[in-house]
């Protein structure tokens, strides 16, 4: 009877020590669970910032983390819980990006278009004073051509980001 109950509280010890050490083993795997999620957030906190100043830093972080979402997608599920889109890019913040980046384009082109009808107006100006001349026709055209190999070098630019950003929102 005394074997009995030993065995029976030996036994008892062993289930108890048996759960005690899953229930640590739960625990542990928890934290590094959500010590990798806080890597995470601390990895995309920087393209984040990036992003918001600059839509083009998306061409850069969101392949990154479609990489990282792959390697880490419990840890990505629980992030997009949590803020209640995909992070660290949501498909809406990609478009928002796009949309300010075609908005910046054509500030600059209305500002770019200014700037060169201001200097294109100086050389006539110079020109109707000192007569029409072989120089000042040339400073004319020169003006011309900046004007016209500075916007074709910036449209190639935002038509590259813009295509590039429209893939990246699934609209190609």
């Amino acid at each position: 009877m005394i074997l009995f109950l030993s065995a029976i509280v030996v036994a008892g010890a062993v289930a108890w020590a048996g759960w005690w050490i899953a229930r640590e083993v739960k625990a542990a795997r928890e934290e590094d669970a959500r010590t990798r999620t806080l890597r995470l957030i601390a990895l995309f906190l920087p393209g984040i910032g990036a992003v918001h100043d600059d839509p083009r830093e998306l061409l850069v972080w969101q392949p990154l983390a479609a990489t990282a979402r792959k390697l880490f997608p419990a840890e990505f599920d629980a992030l997009d819980q949590a803020s209640a889109r995909s992070f660290p890019f949501s498909v809406e913040q990609i478009e928002a990006a796009h949309a300010r980046w075609s908005a910046d384009w054509l500030a600059w082109e209305r500002t770019h278009d200014a700037d060169y009808k201001l200097k294109a107006a100086q050389i006539e100006a110079d020109i109707a004073a000192e007569g029409v001349s072989a120089l000042g026709r040339a400073r004319l055209d020169a003006v011309e051509r900046e004007k016209l190999d500075k916007y074709q070098r910036r449209y190639e630019e935002y038509a590259r980001v813009s295509k590039a950003l429209r893939v990246l929102a699934g609209r190609p």
